[in-house]
């Protein structure tokens, strides 16, 4: 059965973003990397929070030979990069990018891009993001149509940054 034809069936993102993604299904895709794809966080409870999935089987880094573990980390930086302009030009309280790669939760390389802002608590915005606990998940911070203009900017600067 083809993934293009009327017989498939639109894979749901939130199960396989990856499979989402393939097949242009997922609605928080920004942009094809060399090495996976650039996605909006499903919570935006820090604003302009992404995700670089890699698009392959590995689990860790060091699953990859070492120049796509280089390349991989490359597009994780111009991601960053791009929600470090993007966000900037939206908040003015915008500090800067943090990049981590943990792995823990789901079982798959990924990279998770999180701006971070001097309007944040000061016994959390020196932290990791973790330290928000649930309140990251809570229903008001689901990407939502409002996260369309950041979404837009940061898809914007990062198709630009590819380009040079």
């Amino acid at each position: 059965m083809s993934d293009t034809g009327p017989a498939s069936s639109a894979i749901d993102f939130r199960i396989d973003p990856i499979g989402a993604a393939r097949q242009r299904t997922n609605p928080t895709v920004l942009c094809r990397m060399r090495t996976g794809w650039a996605v909006m966080g499903n919570t935006q409870h820090l604003p302009g929070y992404c995700v670089l999935l890699h698009d392959g089987a590995a689990d860790q880094l060091t699953e990859l030979p070492r120049a796509e573990r280089v390349t991989f980390m490359h597009d994780m930086v111009l991601l960053g990069e791009a929600v470090e302009k993007a966000c900037r030009a939206a908040d003015p309280a915008f500090a800067r990018i943090n990049y981590e790669v943990l792995g823990n939760l789901w079982p798959h390389l990924h990279g998770h891009i999180h701006a971070r802002y001097h309007w944040e608590p000061d016994h959390l915005r020196i932290g990791p993001v973790y330290l928000y606990g649930p309140d990251r998940d809570a229903p008001e911070h689901q990407l939502s149509a409002r996260h369309d203009t950041l979404r837009n900017a940061i898809a914007m600067a990062l198709r630009e940054i590819l380009t040079q």
